[in-house]
C-alpha cells in the first residue's frame, strides 16, 4: 500500500468514532431513540476531505517523476537567459533579425523582469501542458495499475470525494509547476540582467513593482489556463486500468490539438481548442488591459472543466473497480 492509501487510513480512523447503543449523549438529543452505530460511524468527518487531498497533494509532488518534470520546468527559463546573455555579451540584440524570436526575448535585456513573461511563453505551449498531462493521465488510472485504487474506495468518502481530490491535487500542481517556471525565470532575470521600470507593450511605463504584481498575476492567470487541459487528462484516466497509456493519450491529444490549432483551414473551430488562448496573457501587460481574449480564455477552460470533470464523474462511479 502507498503512502497516500496510509494517510488516508490514518485519517478515516481519527475522523470516525463508533457509536455504541445506548451510550451517553448531549442534553439536546437524551429523548432521541438509538441509531445504529455502524451508520454513525460511517459519516465521515469534513475534515478526512482535506486530509484525503493533502495526501494525494503529497504523493504527487514526492514522486521521482514529479520532480524531474518541476525541474525541466526551471531549467528552461535558465537555459533562455543564459543563451540571452551569451548572444548581447557584444552589445548584440536578443532573436534573429534584431529580436524577431521568441515573445518578450527582445526585451529581457532590458529589464530582467520580462524573462518571466518569456520563460512562461516558452514552456506554455508544450512543456507546461505536457507536465500537467502526465500527472493528470495518471491519477486515476495509475492507481488501478499498481492495485492501490480500491484500497482507496474503502475509505467512506466515496468515489465522488475521491475524484474532487484527485483532480484538487492536479490543479494545484498546475499552479505549482506555473510558479516554479516564474520563479525560476525571476531568479534568473535577477542574476544576469538589470530590473527596473517595465515598459508595456503598449508603450507605457510602470513601476517594477507594478510589474511584479502584473507577473504574478500572470503566472495565475496561466495556471487557469490549464485547468481544461487537467479535467481532460482526469476524464481520460478514468477510461484506462494502465498509467502510462492514459499518460500517452492525454500528451498525443495535445499534441493533435495543437496541431490543428495551427491549420489555417480550420479556423472554423480554432475558438473551441482548449489551447488557442493560451498567449492571451501578453493582454495583461497592456495599459489599459484587453480583457476581450482574457475573458474568452477562461470561459473556455471553464467549459472544458464543466464537460470533461462531468464525463470523468459519471465514468468513475459507475465503473467497475478491480484493481
Amino acid at each position: 500500500m502507498s503512502r497516500a492509501e496510509v494517510n488516508a487510513t490514518e485519517d478515516v480512523s481519527t475522523s470516525v468514532v463508533p457509536v455504541r447503543p445506548g451510550a451517553a449523549r448531549g442534553a439536546e438529543d437524551q429523548s432521541a431513540p438509538d441509531l445504529p452505530g455502524l451508520a454513525a460511524s460511517r459519516r465521515p468527518s469534513p475534515l478526512w476531505a482535506l486530509g484525503l487531498f493533502r495526501s494525494e497533494l503529497v504523493t504527487v509532488v514526492r514522486r521521482w517523476r514529479t520532480l524531474a518534470l518541476l525541474g525541466v520546468l526551471a531549467a528552461v527559463p535558465i537555459l533562455i537567459g543564459i543563451a540571452v546573455k551569451i548572444e548581447t555579451r557584444g552589445g548584440g540584440t536578443a532573436g534573429p533579425s534584431g529580436g524577431d524570436g521568441p515573445a518578450f526575448i527582445s526585451q529581457v535585456t532590458n529589464n530582467g523582469l520580462f524573462l518571466v513573461f518569456a520563460g512562461l511563453a516558452a514552456t506554455l505551449p508544450v512543456f507546461l501542458p505536457m507536465a500537467i498531462g502526465v500527472v493528470a493521465g495518471d491519477s486515476i488510472a495509475g492507481e488501478a495499475n499498481s492495485g492501490t485504487l480500491r484500497y482507496l474506495l474503502v475509505a467512506p468518502a466515496g468515489r465522488t470525494r475521491l475524484l474532487l481530490a484527485k483532480y484538487a491535487s492536479v490543479l494545484a500542481f498546475c499552479l505549482l509547476a506555473t510558479l516554479v517556471v516564474a520563479a525560476s525565470a525571476l531568479a534568473v532575470g535577477a542574476l544576469l540582467f538589470p530590473l527596473g521600470e517595465v515598459t508595456t507593450i503598449s508603450g507605457t511605463q510602470i513601476s517594477f513593482a507594478d510589474g511584479l504584481v502584473r507577473a504574478l498575476a500572470i503566472a495565475g492567470l496561466v495556471a487557469l489556463s490549464l485547468t481544461g487541459m487537467a479535467a481532460l487528462g482526469l476524464f481520460i484516466s478514468t477510461l484506462t486500468g494502465s498509467g502510462v497509456a492514459a499518460m500517452a493519450a492525454t500528451v498525443g491529444l495535445l499534441i493533435t490539438v495543437q496541431i490543428l490549432d495551427q491549420i489555417p483551414q480550420l479556423h472554423a473551430i480554432h475558438p473551441y481548442l482548449f489551447p488557442h488562448y493560451w498567449l492571451s496573457f501578453a493582454d495583461l501587460l497592456r495599459v489599459p488591459v484587453y480583457w476581450d481574449q482574457l475573458v474568452k480564455n477562461l470561459e473556455l477552460q471553464a467549459l472544458y472543466v464543466a464537460v470533461f470533470g462531468s464525463a470523468a464523474w459519471a465514468r468513475f462511479t459507475a465503473k467497475d473497480i478491480t484493481a
